[in-house]
């Protein structure tokens, strides 16, 4: 199946209505579920995430588009609110942060060997292994916090061991920024992987600001509080390579054809039926949406929205094991570093970073001190025999 946006409009906006008992539907279960449609669900919830957070952005600077904004973002955060209720609540915050990871990981190695351009495609292999290490050092907390094997989560789709160390990747500012794309030359697969994993990352970094200040445990407080900081460089890194000439309206269409190209992928690979009817009625939403957004590019722009996203949705994002091409990036490039836009051997690293680096991790790197001797093995520590 694919989908041409310009046929296929989707439900207009105006019949687009959910009760509290569509929003908060029962949800997925921790053990039984396949791993992937969780993937999915954290996916999508960060999308809508994005859509809310932009559309406010968008309606602070436009008052012309302030009432269409208003009215789709009401089923943005519907939306938002039926996806993210699916997270069961015997899930701990840790195992949710597990999740968040393997989502990390997944996905933008998935976006990385479909990404046409080069240079992106580095970008994205880059910030891969250290989304990678994170998910190795909350594996280790969980073990050490809570006793349990983070590999109940992952379904042995996703490696546990270390990537770019964490504490190495704290750089400066400056040496966080990427080289755009060009908006009247970049692929329409490369706007929407752009957009895809920027929303993905900010919502991570959302949801480690506001679990980690729970833990009681110093350990945990400081780890969540250092994984949050890559997480924001990340958020520049990956909003940095959006075309920054792009307009309003521009970037408002891409967001839309963003989560439309999602919602397809989920659809065409959703195992459970139950949530695979909610991504078909919200793909059928954000064709509305979408057709909604390109009516208002020809009104205010004077532009053919074909100029901006190409007609047919590109092939689906493959949700699926990523497991050895994450192993030869980590083999081939865990030792490169950055040097302003450029991605460099670890001997040129800009020196701002190093004096960044240096001052942070002058008391203790709390990603060293949680892994410190950690190994994964199937099972937990309590449960190996002690030599």
């Amino acid at each position: 199946m694919s989908v041409n946006l310009f046929d296929s409009k989707g439900m207009s906006l105006e019949k687009q209505r959910m009760t509290w008992k569509d929003m908060v539907q029962p949800p997925i279960s921790k053990l039984d579920d396949e791993a992937f449609t969780r993937v999915r669900i954290i996916l999508t919830n960060g999308l809508e995430v994005e859509a809310l957070r932009f559309q406010h952005l968008c309606a602070r600077m436009n008052k012309d588009l302030q009432v269409p904004l208003a009215k789709i973002r009401r089923v943005e955060q519907q939306q938002q609110t039926t996806i993210n209720w699916l997270i069961s609540s015997d899930h701990s915050p840790l195992e949710t942060t597990i999740a968040y990871e393997q989502v990390a990981v997944e996905v933008t190695a998935a976006v990385a060997q479909n990404e046409p351009d080069p240079y992106l495609a580095q970008v994205y292999r880059f910030g891969l292994l250290e989304d990678f290490d994170h998910l190795y050092r909350y594996s280790a907390l969980l073990d050490r916090l809570e006793g349990k094997d983070a590999n109940n989560i992952l379904q042995s789709h996703t490696d546990i061991i270390p990537g770019r160390p964490t504490v190495d990747e704290h750089r400066a500012p400056e040496n966080d920024l990427r080289n755009p794309y060009d908006r009247t030359k970049a692929d329409t697969i490369s706007k929407l992987h752009a957009t895809t994993i920027m929303a993905a990352e900010y919502q991570t970094h959302d949801y480690y600001a506001n679990i980690g200040p729970t833990y009681a445990d110093p350990v945990a407080r400081q780890l969540y509080a250092e994984i949050a900081s890559i997480e924001e460089q990340h958020v520049t890194q990956y909003e940095s390579i959006i075309d920054p000439d792009e307009t309003w309206l521009e970037k408002w269409l891409i967001h839309e054809a963003t989560e439309v190209y999602n919602y397809y992928s989920c659809v065409e690979q959703e195992t459970n039926p139950r949530i695979k009817a909610i991504w078909e009625r919200f793909l059928d939403y954000e064709l509305g949406h979408y057709a909604y957004v390109s009516e208002l590019v020809k009104q205010y722009e004077r532009r053919d929205p074909s100029e901006i996203i190409s007609q047919t949705l590109p092939d689906p994002m493959p949700f699926k094991s990523n497991r050895e091409f994450v192993r030869q990036t980590l083999k081939q490039e865990v030792d490169l570093r950055t040097s302003g836009t450029q991605f460099v051997s670890k001997d040129k690293e800009d020196q701002a970073s190093l004096a960044y680096r240096q001052h942070i991790n002058s008391d203790g790197s709390p990603s060293q001190t949680v892994a410190e001797g950690y190994q994964w093995t199937p099972g937990t520590e309590l449960n190996r025999k002690v030599a």
